[in-house]
């Protein structure tokens, strides 16, 4: 496997897996539009065996702050540590860009998302009542702050 930036010409394979992993995906549009904005940086993992994309991520980009807005794994390549993977290689990203905290939103119940981003430092620290739709679902906000950890 390896970590790379996305590039357009991988959208159509994101595609297949971001179907695959949410009830409310990111269109094309979303994608070709985050691709395009300077603050955004997407990565992929991709099974170079196969040729295929494993699985993605997004970060925003502003000042001393990252917010992580995607993460998702295909089906088939889950439980292999590869979400992991992608959200440490935005962290490392996102730290060379000067970012000290990272914020993302993980639905209520999604408690392998949480238990992921916990193992990697992540604390919650608030609710966002209905944040999501289809099914409607609180999302619980989850930081990583570099002072925390280097305490």
């Amino acid at each position: 496997m390896i970590i790379r930036p996305m590039t357009a010409e991988d959208i159509d394979a994101v595609l297949i897996v971001e179907n695959a992993c949410f009830t409310d995906p990111w269109s094309r549009k979303s994608f070709e539009d985050s691709l395009n904005e300077p603050p955004a940086y997407l990565l992929v993992m991709a099974d170079d065996a196969k040729e295929k994309i494993a699985g993605y991520c997004c970060l925003y980009h502003a000042l001393d702050e990252g917010e992580i807005v995607n993460v998702a794994v295909a089906p088939e390549y889950r439980q292999k540590g590869y979400g992991g993977e992608l959200v440490r290689a935005l962290m490392v990203l996102g730290t060379s860009l000067g970012e000290n905290r990272f914020f993302l939103e993980v639905r209520a119940g999604n408690t392998a998302g949480k238990r992921l981003y916990e193992s990697l430092g992540f604390e919650m620290c608030g609710i966002r009542k209905g944040f999501y739709s289809n099914p409607k679902e609180d999302a619980v906000l989850m930081m990583w702050e570099k002072a925390s950890v280097c305490q």
